[in-house]
């Protein structure tokens, strides 16, 4: 079925080496399935749609990717210099490249990280000057990429934090219809709302979840969470406070 989806995963990585890639690996798995699964596969096409949103043009990147792909598959650490969007700043680092993450419509890359001594993650195109530097270097063998990820809510990662989420009830039957992470556990409450709770590393990426739901979802723990929310809220209220009518300035008279 990749086979019929790849026009959309080709459409997401246009201008990388992985569009390249991908698209010679879609033809020969299309020259070597018998036509009776062609066929299939085709009336699959017609009634299933896969659509991969938000994603980034990464044509204007292609020189960065393919250059760290390269060196995570030679084993070779890079040097390059890394704009971090937080602090506004760039900074020069020297990175053992260990994996290329796509996620959410943007590539990342997971390696350790010589000025921080830790295993980070960087948004490619965030990258902005790069060079690899021909010293070689081993990946952990205890290194596991799921594993890694698995506390992570989205990709960035902070300190283990456990999450309780009040949800109303007209909000509570979209949350448990998916599973938003591994560790979450859900609570119906009598009057129809649940509490969701979750340990995830890092509260950036599900501060930013939770508003999605409006109204409809009340943190009740941390207190250092509600607090951001309740900042940001106030925030929002200043900007959509209502607009007063433009009073002209009466007109001079000679």
């Amino acid at each position: 079925m990749a086979l019929y989806f790849g026009s959309d995963i080709l459409k997401v990585f246009k201008g990388t080496f992985f569009h390249d890639s991908l698209e010679s690996l879609f033809q020969k798995i299309k020259t070597t399935l018998p036509a009776e699964s062609l066929r299939y596969l085709s009336s699959v096409q017609k009634t299933l749609h896969v659509e991969l949103r938000p994603y980034k043009e990464y044509g204007k990147f292609k020189e960065i990717i393919n250059r760290v792909n390269q060196a995570a598959l030679e084993r070779e650490s890079i040097e390059m210099v890394y704009f971090t969007m937080g602090r506004k700043k760039e900074t020069k680092r020297k990175v053992d490249p260990y994996r290329i993450l796509f996620s959410n419509g943007t590539f990342y890359l997971i390696g350790y990280c010589h000025l921080r001594k830790e295993i980070r993650i960087f948004a490619l195109d965030r990258i902005k000057m790069l060079h690899k530097t021909e010293e070689s270097f081993e990946i952990p063998e205890d290194f596991n990429l799921e594993e890694f990820m698995k506390p992570s809510f989205g990709v960035f990662r902070g300190e283990p934090r456990k999450i309780r989420i009040r949800f109303s009830p007209a909000i509570a039957a979209y949350i448990k219809e998916k599973i938003w992470h591994e560790s979450q556990k859900i609570q119906t409450q009598k009057d129809g709302s649940i509490v969701f709770e979750v340990e995830v590393a890092g509260t950036q990426e599900i501060k930013q979840w939770i508003m999605g739901w409006g109204a409809g979802a009340e943190v009740l723990e941390p207190e250092s969470l509600r607090d951001d929310l309740r900042r940001e809220a106030q925030a929002l209220a200043d900007i959509y406070e209502p607009r007063r009518p433009r009073k002209d300035k009466p007109l001079r008279t000679a």
